[in-house]
């Protein structure tokens, strides 16, 4: 009894310390020189519009919401990537799912989730009639927020969407990295977030 008062009291302490240590750190609310909740005209910046764009779409039969994504540069208004998430969250459905996927798009699909099995993803690769390769991954996701949470399928055609980036940084140049500079100190102010 003693020994498990002891490791409960033990855990509660190892739980509680990272909450205490950061008390007393201020949050960051600025990063390369922009502030969260500020408006971005105050900035004086230009932007330009991204190799790709994105739509969300909702009112799909069996589908909570779709993303589609497109081309503004080689193939403007191409659809070069669909996501769909599924209505069904469920690990269940995310089995059967998988099921039905190998049944129709081979049984032996590559793992494609993370190592600690907070997300579950199996993709196909395969190439179409124009010798394109087209991916296809089934994703199952309760954890991770990074992710889209619940059962999603994605459908792309990577490539074309290369090219899409490949076309952006020839007609913004500027837009390029270039690489790490050398020779010179960081200047730390600049690049850790305030």
């Amino acid at each position: 009894m003693l020994k498990r008062a002891i490791c409960m009291l033990s855990l509660l302490v190892l739980m509680l310390l990272p909450a205490a240590v950061a008390m007393g750190v201020e949050a960051p609310g600025s990063a390369g020189g922009f502030s969260l909740k500020s408006k971005i005209d105050q900035y004086g910046v230009s932007g330009h519009e991204n190799y790709l764009k994105e739509i969300i779409v909702t009112d799909l039969a069996g589908f909570h919401k779709g993303f589609i994504t497109y081309g503004t540069c080689e193939r403007p208004g191409e659809i070069l990537r669909i996501k769909l998430k599924y209505k069904d969250r469920s690990y269940k459905f995310f089995e059967q799912l998988l099921e039905k996927y190998r049944e129709t798009f081979g049984a032996k699909p590559k793992f494609d989730g993370d190592q600690f099995g907070n997300v579950k993803a199996w993709k196909w690769s395969f190439t179409n009639e124009d010798n394109q390769r087209v991916t296809l991954v089934l994703q199952h996701n309760l954890k991770d927020t990074e992710e889209s949470i619940g059962n999603m399928l994605k459908l792309s055609l990577p490539e074309l969407m290369n090219e899409e980036r490949s076309c952006f940084n020839r007609v913004y140049p500027e837009n390029q990295e270039t690489g790490a500079e050398t020779g010179s100190e960081p200047d730390w102010n600049i690049l850790i977030p305030k």
